[in-house]
This record gives structure tokens, sequence and C-alpha cells, in this order.
């Protein structure tokens, strides 16, 4: 197994046609926004009191705790989010409000480590008592994790001290010791946590903690059963079945025994990304070939096209192989932005192209769909197909939205796209020996360390548009290595210009890579021209909600139907086999960002149908029609309508 280094957030700087208005915004907006939501300063959005919490543990206000048993996790992935802006550019401004929310959560931290505003102001004395269902340890790598960042970003050590205080306490309290806790958090997040903190730190014990809570999971007898005994058996939770369903909780079977996607799908993206952390960390080959099972389970039967992930309302669930329902769909922004996290650790054990095509597919289409495209407001679930007269009449549907909200009583979403974003040019490169390795077509400039000499590899990207990318590189003296350069999934070919040559490629190596190896000089360039066209995806045989229907493709943007273009009823709607597309683009949408239009087909019922709900001499009328389709995580954008991804197919004449 090899570990490959990412090039680190501060070593790089994003410049791209699309992503740095993303950036832009969470910087401008999203993290300024999340910060006066937090702070219960956004009129008509559903109350946080996070921060009021935290005022209340640390004597500064009187009052009551409010809000999810996790709440405090909210402030944390805002935390981490404002450092990866921090490692990036200097915010005097932004870095005062970080130190302030860290010198209170200090403040608000016990004298043996602990840091829990729900336990130590509704429930003081119950702590540790119901693992699976109160996100203590979840909570605690949330602040581990914004702590690891921070100081990364700043140099700051006093959230990093906390967090290790806490960190040593929870060591104390858990383990295979006599008179120790032999449990785990029903929701992972610790586990990954501590190997940052491990990271962070040299401090092997945090990297033992991270395995030993993976070690646990799934014994017998079954840890949550028996803390629910002990405390009488009481629920945080009655709607779910946290404590029985073992399956929702990954806790059914030993991390290394599962080999299928079960339960809920944060929590099983979570888990994967902390076994694969631990995979790369003790060279466990065992834990390896489990992290490929469940990735190869995920991607090749339970994801969305969109790279969504969870199609289930019920638990937040993955369900069946092939169990993909558009309209049903949950797809939690936050499984996506998951799932990214798992990718790039699979990337960094196994070096295949095949991980970074979901990481792209997923950031593209789910995790951007879940914010609109002024920053302020926000999905939580991604459907793939919406019929708002039935939203709020049929219960099947109570978990979609047909326009994003202000905030949420469960605000983990917003958040996590923040961090994510912030964090982007993480993503981009890794480096590998003597390779670099182009992982995301994301323009900007990188400084990194190249077959041991600094290397300047600046990228010129219209990749989202037109799918031309150029590097340019800058080395203090000639220097060998190889560029490893990405071929996406969705293409077929590629004209790749180095060296006074242009050669037309169809396939990378074996791992989807294309290498260029040579001694590279200061002013040397490669152009990359990705073959764009519009590609109709077919979902496998046996999803049953998608047969005989198309998705169109576009480069990494996979597309939609919108009521804004095409009036109601889009069920009604057929495409061509034979249809051709015309690109434009739309203003709204962002700069380059094409549309798609072509000549399609409506079908109507011939004559009327008044006080008849079934017919046996019904027909059907066409009309000729032009569709136009916009990118995925377009839509919701223009007022409240239908929407679906998914469009019938008809075949040739």
């Amino acid at each position: 197994m090899n570990q490959t280094e990412s090039a680190a957030n501060r070593n790089i700087q994003i410049n791209d046609p699309f992503w740095s208005e993303y950036i832009r915004l969470v910087r401008e907006v999203m993290v300024p926004y999340q910060w006066e939501a937090l702070n219960d300063r956004i009129e008509g959005a559903e109350p946080s009191h996070a921060i009021r919490n935290f005022k209340i543990a640390a004597g500064r206000e009187e009052g009551e705790f409010y809000g999810m048993v996790f709440q405090d996790s909210d402030v944390a992935k805002w935390l981490e989010a404002a450092a990866y802006l921090l490692e990036t550019k200097r915010d005097p401004a932004l870095e005062e409000i970080a130190d302030g929310v860290i010198e209170l959560i200090a403040e608000a931290q016990r004298g043996d480590g602990y840091i829990n505003t729900y336990f130590m102001l509704k429930e003081p004395g119950r702590e540790w008592s119901d693992l699976a269902e109160c996100h203590e340890l979840y909570c605690a790598g949330h602040l581990i994790e914004a702590a690891t960042a921070y100081f990364r970003a700043t140099g700051k050590r006093k959230l990093l001290e906390a967090v290790s205080r806490f960190a040593d306490y929870i060591d104390t309290v858990f383990g295979t010791d006599p008179g120790k806790l032999q449990g785990y958090d029903g929701h992972q997040e610790i586990e990954l946590a501590l190997v940052k903190l491990h990271q962070a730190t040299g401090n092997e014990k945090y990297l033992r903690m991270s395995s030993y809570f993976l070690g646990q999971r799934g014994r017998k007898p079954h840890y949550f059963e028996e803390e629910w005994e002990k405390r009488g058996r009481t629920l945080h939770f009655p709607q779910l079945s946290m404590v029985h369903d073992h399956s929702y909780s990954q806790s059914h079977l030993p991390v290394r025994e599962q080999d299928t996607a079960e339960g809920h799908a944060v929590r099983l993206v979570y888990m994967c990304t902390a076994m694969a952390d631990i995979a790369a960390a003790t060279q466990d080959a065992g834990m390896l070939e489990a992290c490929r099972k469940l990735w190869d389970n995920i991607v090749s039967k339970r994801m969305y096209i969109t790279g969504g992930i969870g199609s289930m309302e019920q638990g937040e669930s993955f369900t069946a192989d092939y169990d993909l329902p558009g309209d049903l769909a949950y797809a939690e922004t936050c499984a996506s932005v998951g799932l990214i996290f798992f990718a790039r650790r699979m990337l960094q054990l196994h070096r295949s192209s095949k991980y970074a095509d979901v990481i792209e597919r997923a950031l593209y289409n789910t995790v951007i769909s879940g914010m609109s495209l002024d920053g302020t407001r926000f999905f939580y679930v991604n459907p793939l197909e919406v019929y708002p007269e039935v939203l709020g009449r049929n219960k099947n549907y109570n978990h979609v939205k047909a326009e994003r909200q202000g905030w949420f009583s469960c605000a983990c979403c917003p958040p996590n796209v923040a961090r994510l974003l912030a964090s982007l040019g993480e993503y981009i490169y890794s480096v590998q020996g003597d390779t670099v390795y182009a992982e995301l077509y994301i323009g900007g400039r990188v400084e990194t360390v190249v077959a041991g000499q600094p290397v300047v590899i600046e990228q010129h990207s219209r990749y989202a548009s037109e799918g031309r990318v150029c590097f340019e590189v800058t080395a203090q003296q000639p220097v060998t290595f190889t560029l490893a350069l990405r071929l996406p999934d969705w293409c077929d070919a590629v004209e790749v210009a180095a060296g006074g040559t242009s050669r037309r490629i169809t396939s990378g190596d074996d791992d989807g890579y294309i290498r260029l190896t040579r001694e590279w000089q200061s002013g040397d360039t490669v152009e990359l021209a990705f073959a764009m066209p519009v590609k109709r995806m077919k979902g496998h045989p046996l999803i049953r909600q998608t047969f005989s229907k198309i998705a169109l493709q576009r480069g990494p943007f996979v597309y939609c139907l919108e009521e804004a273009d095409n009036g109601k009823r889009l069920y009604q709607l057929r495409l061509s086999e034979e249809s051709e597309f015309t690109l434009s683009e739309e203003s709204g949408f962002p700069e380059g960002v094409k549309t798609l239009a072509a000549d399609g087909t409506r079908l109507t019922p011939a004559g009327s149908w008044d006080g008849e709900l079934y017919r046996s001499d019904s027909s059907w009328t066409r009309e000729q029609v032009r569709l136009t389709f916009i990118p995925y995580f377009a839509w919701a954008n223009r007022g409240v309508g239908e929407m679906s991804v998914w469009v019938g197919e008809e075949a040739k004449k």
C-alpha cells in the first residue's frame, strides 16, 4: 500500500472560472451567513442556539440548552471551515471571531476535559449513558477536526490543547481494561478525527484509540442493548430504532466483515473514511480489503448518477442493491460530502482514477446542489425528481423540498458544504514520490515538492465549460518527474499537446492516468482538450426506476428538466434517440456553464377524460416540443416547480 500526500491547503490558490465563485461565496456569504445563523440572527430561519448553548455552559449567560443533541457539531464545522479559509488567505476579522469562539469553548470545558453542552446543561451526570443515540463522541470528533485544522492554519494551540485534554479524558473512559466502557458512538466521526489528532500531535495513543472504536463495533453482546437496559430502557429518539436496528449504525457486524453498504449513509461513509485512514497508518491489508468491498458495493450498486447516496428517508439510509428511486431519494448532502472523504482516502491508498471520478461526480452535482447559487439557502435532501403537487400531502415525500431552506433544526449540511469547499484545494493534486497527480481540473496555482525539488504548477482551466486545461510548470532548475493526468470516466478522447507535439489519447494507463515523464523546465506547458459530447446515460437494467429512461451528462455535469423551461407534467416528455443537442448559456447560471436543448415530444391524451379515472380506448397525441436541460446543481433557483433527471426515450422511427 502506498500513502499519497495531498498538497497542503495553504500551498494552493484557486483561480477558476467556475470554482472561484464558490470559494468567494463560502468566504463572503456562506461562512458569515452561517455565523449569523449560529447566533440566531437570520429572520425566518430555524433557530440554532448553538453559540448561546456554549455561552450558557461557560457561565456567560443564563438559560437552558436548546436544539438537537448534536447541536455543538454545527459550531465545530463552522470553525473548521473558517480555519481552511484562514489557511489560504489571512482574514484578521474572521480570525478574531474564530479566536473568540475558541475562547468560549475553552471556558465551557470542564476541568476533566469534557465538552458537550447538551449533557453539561440538560443531563449532567448522564454522560456516556446513551452512546447509541446521543452523539457525544460524534460532537467530540467534529471539535477535534476543527482544532487540527485551526492549528494547521494559524499555529495557535489553544483549541488543539483543549481537544487533546478531551481526548485524553475519553481514553480514561473507554477501552478494554477493567472498569472502562467497552462502547463506541452511534454516529461515527471520532474515529477519523482521532487520526487527524494523531497527525497533528504525533501522539500514537490517538491512533490506538481510533483503532479501538472501529474494532469494538459489531461485537457481541451488543453494547447499545446493554446500555439501554442499564439506563432503564429509555430512548432519546423513540421514532427511530437506533438501539436495536444494528445495521442502522453499522454495528450489525465487525467492520472487517461488512461487505454491503447498510444503514445511515453518512455514518457508513464516515466509518469507511476512518477505516481507510487506519489501513494507511498501520499497513493493515485486511482493513483495506474491507474498505474495497464497501466501496464497490456503494458505487456499483447503491449510488445515484448524481453521486448521491442513501435512497430511503427512514433512517437516512441505504436500502438494497439497485434500489434507487429518484422521487423518494434522500441523497443527503452530508452523505455526498462523506463519500468524497472516503474516496480521497481510497485514492491515497490505491492509485486509481475511479476514486477521483466519484469525487468529481459528487462534487459537481449533489454537493453544490446542496446550496443555492447565492450561497444563502440549502438542501438537506437532493431528490432526482420532484412533483410539488404531492409535497405536503403524501407523507412519503415529507423529506422532499421543492426549494432550499434558510436553515434547519438539524443543520449538519450547510457547514459540511462550507468546510468541504473551503478545503477544496486539498483535493486537486496529490504527490507520490516523483509523480504529481492531477485529480481535479480546477484552475489555480500550487507550490509543491517533487523529486526533492520545489515546483510550481499553474493550471488554467476552462474544464467545466469547454473541457480545456493548460498546465504551466515553473522550477528553479530542470527537474525530472511525472505529471499524471486523470482521464475522466465521462471522456472518450483527449488531445494532449506537450513538448511541441500533439496526440489523441483514448485511454489512460491501467489506473486511468495519462503519464507525462520528462525533464521539466520553467515555462514548459501541457494543454488538454477533453472531448465533451452530450452523453445519454442509462441505468443498470436492475434499476427498475430508470429502466427505458435516460439522463444527460456533459463533462462532469448531470442535467435535468425543470418546469421553468419545459412547463408542467414533465413525465409526459420524451426525448428521441435521433435528437441532436444545442448548447447555450443562460443568464442567472454560473458563467460558462452550458444548458442543453433538443427536439422532443410531449404525449397528451386524445379526447376528454372528464369523470373517468381509467379507460380502455385511450390514445395519445404527440406534440413536437423543444426540451431544455439545465445542470442538476442549478435546479430550484427560479422558484418552485417540477424537476426530473431521468426522461423517457423514444426509439428511432
